[in-house]
């Protein structure tokens, strides 16, 4: 069988898919079409690539659709062989974790530059999922697989097994540097969670095949944070208990505040009213879970399973991450939890994005800045105006906080029944312009690493925003944002996740000092913490 020796002259090819077959079979036609591309690229540097499985015709796709399959397929694949994951799509990266694991070749995770199907973003998940292993690897991006930065990367690969991405960006944090203020809040502050502890209300782990989204308790419980493991099945067994005057009347704060739901009458494919009921009562019964245990952040899963027993979780989460809410009120007593506070909420139980969220939170709220937070992902970008601006595009998690016109410029579409068969809205909306810090939170080398940097949303043309929604996904809350000192590439090459975190700030003075602040609470709760761009105080 062929070997890895230098220069490559062949490679196995492998695509992670979805685990949801609807998913796979629409997705499938852009998948061919990325891989048809690389394939030519391959080929002219006189490597011959062999596909590790075949197309299902039964099935109607060519993805590996479950663990058990990728097992079964890196089984016949030699271990030094050179391997290159190709996606064009979103993926389960637990797909082909366990064959990448002990491969003994070299490693290449290659994407489509495309807003259609978010290959970008199962691309990072992948990626930062290999970097918690401690499996070697490369990673290359390309719109069509002839553009120079994309060729000489490739023969770099093919040469060396290796690809060299410029990681100039990033500097290690040197505490000295930050503000002296900043520094005493952040240590204050990290110190204090040490002391008292939080608690991440966890319901059911591994979202979506994202290994990298789990944070190991021996990781998390030195910064003082815990984790309280909750069932989905508790979750849909709460919302039994909760009324539907009590869900109507949340639907009626959100009307007043002029949040316009877009009902239609076929629960197949439109957004009912008591689709939205549903979602309400989640919002509430997440609330009181919650509360009842303590919680200072929770995550829900979002998709597998809960996508099975109701609508969507989106516009709960979305209500979540803003202090400014439709009350909810305990059951018991009839006081009102969290009142006035954001209970954070990480998507698709993203830990380390759950880490990050309660750290924004108290920062946010200590520096007397709105506590709203959430995470998007990054999902694509093009030039314009001159700079490269950004789509981030989540789900549903943002909140109104985040949107042009708050509430009264939000709305809820259904989510798109090739994901959701029970339908459910989302919390939709333009994100306003403003300062913003970005982080993630991730593991490397069995230790918990922090990125952060600072950022701004920028306002573009309607005609610009309606075009990049309609090239991703419209029903999806959008930020259009700018990373300040980090080119596209040396984001793609650094970023260690799907998910990034935003939150707003007043001006860029208040975005430098709660940065600072982050960075020294984090270091302070035994993070790594790397600085990102470069910016001065003014």
């Amino acid at each position: 069988m062929p070997d890895a020796s230098y220069p490559l002259t062949h490679a196995y090819l492998v695509a992670s898919g979805d685990l949801r077959l609807a998913a796979n079979q629409d997705c499938w036609p852009a998948q061919a079409r990325m891989e048809a591309q690389l394939t030519a690229a391959l080929e002219k540097l006189g490597v011959r690539v062999t596909r590790a499985h075949d197309f299902d015709p039964v099935e109607g796709h060519g993805f590996i659709s479950s663990q058990r399959m990728g097992m079964n397929i890196f089984r016949d694949i030699p271990k030094d062989a050179a391997v290159i994951v190709a996606e064009a799509v979103w993926q389960y990266s637990y797909h082909v974790l366990a064959g990448l694991r002990d491969h003994q070749g070299p490693i290449l995770t290659v994407a489509n530059w495309s807003g259609q199907w978010p290959g970008l973003v199962g691309l990072l998940n992948l990626n930062g999922s290999l970097t918690k292993m401690g499996v070697r690897y490369a990673s290359l991006w390309s719109e069509d697989f002839q553009d120079a930065f994309f060729e000489e990367k490739l023969r770099e690969w093919v040469r060396s097994g290796h690809v060299t991405h410029d990681l100039s960006h990033v500097r290690p944090l040197e505490a000295a540097t930050l503000s002296p203020q900043a520094r005493a809040l952040g240590e204050r502050l990290a110190a204090e969670l040490r002391r008292d502890k939080a608690i991440l209300g966890v319901f059911d782990e591994g979202c979506m095949g994202m290994y990298n989204a789990i944070i190991d308790d021996e990781l998390m419980n030195p910064c003082g944070i815990y984790k309280e493991r909750l069932s989905q099945s508790a979750l849909v067994a709460e919302m039994r208990q909760v009324s539907d005057s009590e869900a109507e009347a949340a639907l009626a704060w959100l009307t007043a505040r002029g949040m316009r739901f877009n009902f239609g009458t076929d629960p197949a494919t439109e957004l009912t009213r008591p689709q939205t009921v549903e979602q309400l009562k989640m919002y509430i019964a997440a609330v009181r879970i919650a509360a009842r245990f303590g919680c200072d952040a929770i995550g829900i899963q979002y998709q597998q399973g809960l996508k099975d027993m109701t609508p969507a979780s989106d516009l709960a989460e979305g209500l979540l991450n803003n202090p400014d809410r439709p009350p909810v009120l305990d059951a018991a007593d009839g006081q009102e939890l969290y009142a006035g506070q954001a209970l954070p909420h990480f998507n698709e139980v993203d830990e380390g994005a759950g880490i990050d969220a309660l750290v924004t939170n108290r920062i946010w709220r200590a520096l007397g800045l709105e506590e709203s937070t959430t995470l998007h992902d990054l999902r694509w970008g093009g030039e314009y105006g001159g700079e490269f601006v950004w789509v981030l595009l989540i789900s549903g998690a943002a909140p109104a906080s985040h949107f042009v016109g708050g509430y009264a410029g939000a709305s809820s579409d259904r989510q798109p029944p090739m994901f959701f068969r029970l339908g459910g809205g989302t919390l939709k909306g333009v994100s306003r312009p403003g300062e913003l810090v970005w982080s993630r939170v991730y593991v490397q080398g069995g230790a918990l690493h922090a990125d952060l940097g600072l950022g701004r949303c920028v306002a573009l043309p309607e005609e610009e925003v309606q075009r990049r929604w309609q090239a991703t996904n419209p029903q999806w809350p959008i930020m259009n944002a700018v990373f300040e000192g980090v080119s596209r590439d040396q984001m793609m090459a650094k970023h260690q996740a799907n998910h990034i975190n935003v939150a707003y700030a007043n001006d860029r003075a208040s975005a430098i000092t709660a940065l600072e602040a982050k960075a020294a609470m984090l270091a302070a709760m035994g993070l790594q913490v790397k600085l990102c761009g470069s910016w001065e105080r003014a």
